[in-house]
């Protein structure tokens, strides 16, 4: 009973969205994950696609620099 009395008084909610400004503020262009962060994005993939096999190991801090962009925009990864 109280969770129709809490939608019915704050309304329906919502599932969190990062990609929506009004849920979260980080990302106030509301950017999607495939558009996010295209600066790392690129140093990350050019470094798998040259690295080959040992890319695991040899992009790692490329990976984090990625994770934290994205972080840093309200994604949760």
């Amino acid at each position: 009973m109280l969770d129709k009395v809490s939608s019915w008084w704050y309304g329906p909610s919502k599932p969190y969205d990062a990609t929506d400004p009004k849920q979260n503020p980080l990302n106030p262009e509301g950017l999607k994950p495939c558009c996010a962060c295209p600066e790392t994005k690129a140093a990350r993939d050019g470094c798998f696609l040259r690295e080959g096999p040992y890319a695991e190991e040899k992009c790692t801090e490329l990976v984090q620099k990625h994770l934290a962009c994205m972080r840093g925009l309200g994604f949760k990864i």
